[in-house]
Parts: structure tokens; sequence; C-alpha cells
């Protein structure tokens, strides 16, 4: 696949296949193309915690507050995404500009893994409705949980459904 045909293929898989888990060769490459994403001053602002089995199950259950996503319980791997301390330099360029470059690397890993998630024939969906408190403790991080990413083969018959995107103009402006 090219990268247009996995940004097509790509979509939030809210219908898992409970009895078909994730093959680790395949969890690797999705974990490596995350490890080569770019991030400010290469300092990678993050620890992706790799949650299967009972820990799955605990984190799907701290992203289902309030009746939401709970299609996470037949997702046989969660992915967490925790904030970590900036490198240095990282750290001056974000208070010097105020901008938090961290919430910016996070979003472009999660688009690395995703992306490659999908290459793989995988469904995924990221979350930021969680638990903090509650995922912490399960993962044994420090840092705030930022996102979460269910992974796993969506079931059998799951289309893909129409993307419903702004339009070009309304998105893009050239400036010469």
């Amino acid at each position: 696949m090219n990268f247009t045909e996995i940004a097509e293929a790509r979509q939030s898989c809210r219908s898992y296949d409970p009895n078909r888990e994730v093959e680790r060769e395949k969890l690797e490459r999705v974990l490596q193309a995350a490890r080569l994403s770019p991030s400010a001053c290469n300092g990678q602002p993050y620890r992706i915690t790799v949650c299967t089995g009972d820990a799955a199950k605990k984190v799907a259950r701290a992203t289902q507050g309030m009746g939401m996503n709970k299609f996470t319980s037949d997702a046989p791997v969660m992915l967490v995404i925790s904030e970590q301390p900036y490198v240095a330099s990282a750290a001056l360029g974000a208070k010097v500009k105020k901008n938090d470059y961290r919430s910016i690397d996070i979003g472009i890993v999660a688009a690395y893994l995703t992306a490659e998630a999908t290459a793989q024939g995988l469904g995924t969906c990221i979350l930021g409705w969680l638990n903090d408190e509650q995922i912490r403790p399960i993962c044994g991080v420090d840092g705030a949980t930022r996102l979460v990413i269910s992974v796993g083969y969506p079931k059998e018959g799951d289309p893909l459904r129409a993307k419903k995107r702004r339009q070009m103009s309304d998105l893009v402006n050239f400036v010469e």
C-alpha cells in the first residue's frame, strides 16, 4: 500500500473480532513505525505501553466512562501513550515559543502507528475519552495518559465507511 491508499483505508474501528489475536510480528512493525516517527529535537517525549490480556481489558474499561467506547472490550490490544519529560532542548524551545511540543509529538506518533497498523491489516481507534487515574496504575507509568489506541482485527464484514471531510478549499490556502 502507498500512503494515500493507507489514508483512504484507515478508519476508526469500532467492531473488533474478539477471537482473533494480533500477531507479535505485526505489533512489532507497528511499534517500529512509531519509534521512527519524528519529534521535537528527536526527544520522543512519550512512552507507549502495550496492554494485552487482562491489562487490555482493564484499560478498555477505563475508556468506557458514561457509556462511551464499549467496543474496546473486544480489542485484544490497547496501546497507552503517556507523556514523558521533554529533552532539554525541546523544553527550552517549548518555553520560549510557548508551544506544547509533547502534544504535537504524541499526535505524530499516533498517526504513524495507526497508519502502519492499517498497512498490516489491523484496525485501530484513537481514544481521548479515558480515565487517566485508572490507567496509570495498570500500566505502571507516572506520566499523564494522553491517548489510548485500541488495536485488533476488524470483525468480518466491517465495511469501509465513506470519509466525510471538509472541502480542500476550506482547509488549504496557497500564498505566493
